[in-house]
């Protein structure tokens, strides 16, 4: 019989997430004055596979105040580098990949500050960093009658690659909440989607607006994506389970970050 203590001691273990691909920066492009595209590629892409859209990949960045990327060790619950501090690592949606040219496409939001906004505005063409994946990726309804997705500008790459890869005849609502109208930009031109972008008021939390405009819908599409500020997306999810009685089968709701967490 094990005792209380033996218990307590035992750690849970996290399934060890695919290596780390030491790769260089490319090519840099700014979508919008809120949204810059960095290109990266080398040889260590090479077998590297996205199958499904709006999928997820780490990316390691170099430690502060240095232009090198110590690779880490999976510890069974996080990768650490060698000096025991987590490892400097972000999510991202990859939003293309191009086998041919080894080449992977990475589309960042620009913050006033953060550890991913400060590496995106100052990396340049050579610098190395690392990236391990792909994780899991989203199976799209096609037996759906319509489809409704939504998010921030977190959201708007993994959007963007869906809207790509929908049959044409599917009907789309897309909302999209942007913090300013500058950050509108140009998503794929699906032929049966209606886009609507909402700007966040001063004052209002993020996921506000387009958590606001979803709610106010009469009718919900059958099938649902949506993605962006945690608690903006748990709301949603009362609404989509509580409120309207949806199956949870025909919702993927996921939060890709926090507000007032850190990014440091």
């Amino acid at each position: 019989m094990s005792t209380g203590d033996e218990s307590a001691a035992i750690t849970r273990i996290r399934r060890e997430p695919p290596p780390f691909r030491r790769l260089e920066v490319r090519r840099i492009e700014d979508l919008t004055p809120h949204m810059r595209r960095v290109v990266l590629g080398g040889p260590e892409l090479d077998g590297f596979e996205l199958d499904l859209p709006a999928a997820s990949v780490r990316l390691l960045l170099p430690q502060r105040g240095s232009d090198a990327i110590e690779m880490p060790v999976w510890t069974g619950n996080q990768f650490e580098l060698a000096n025991g501090e987590r490892a400097p690592i972000r999510t991202f949606t990859p939003r293309r990949l191009d086998v041919q040219r080894l080449e992977l496409t990475l589309d960042v939001v620009l913050h006033a500050t953060g550890a991913a906004t400060d590496w995106a505005r100052s990396t340049q063409p050579g610098d190395v960093v690392a990236v391990s994946g792909p994780g899991r990726g989203y199976e799209i309804d096609t037996d759906a009658s319509s489809y409704l997705l939504a998010g921030d500008e977190s959201a708007i790459p993994a959007i963007d690659q869906l809207l790509e890869a929908m049959p044409p005849s599917m009907p789309i609502t897309a909302h999209v909440e942007i913090t300013d109208p500058s950050a509108r930009m140009e998503l794929h031109a699906h032929p049966l989607t209606s886009v609507t972008w909402h700007v966040l008021g001063d004052g209002h939390e993020p996921g506000d607006a387009v958590a606001s405009a979803i709610e106010a819908l009469d009718e919900l599409p059958d099938a649902i994506w949506v993605a962006g500020e945690a608690a903006a997306v748990q709301r949603l999810r009362k609404h989509f389970f509580d409120t309207c009685g949806r199956s949870r089968s025909t919702v993927t709701a996921r939060g890709y970050w926090k507000h007032g967490r850190s990014a440091t």
